[in-house]
């Protein structure tokens, strides 16, 4: 059985369409794949901070004050 097939079993939506080459194209949703790109697209630039990359910090409120403001400077940043 197939990947998408499997997952369509288990109610799973898929997020990103198919090639053009395919004989059967499936549907995607594209405002769902939007989203999706900028969450990944904040964890990309999250990561470009060393000290959150390597989980420098041991303590976890440490941690999570780095990645507030990580988050904050970059949101200010765009």
């Amino acid at each position: 059985m197939a990947g998408r097939d499997r997952l369509h079993d288990r109610a799973g939506h898929q997020l990103a369409g198919r090639k053009r080459c395919r004989e059967r194209r499936c549907g995607f949703d594209k405002a769902a794949y939007r989203r999706r790109n900028v969450v990944e697209r904040c964890f990309h630039r999250l990561k470009q901070w060393r000290g959150i990359a390597t989980g420098y910090d041991k303590r976890p409120d440490r941690y999570l004050a780095a990645v507030t403001l990580a988050s904050t400077l970059i949101w200010l940043d765009t």
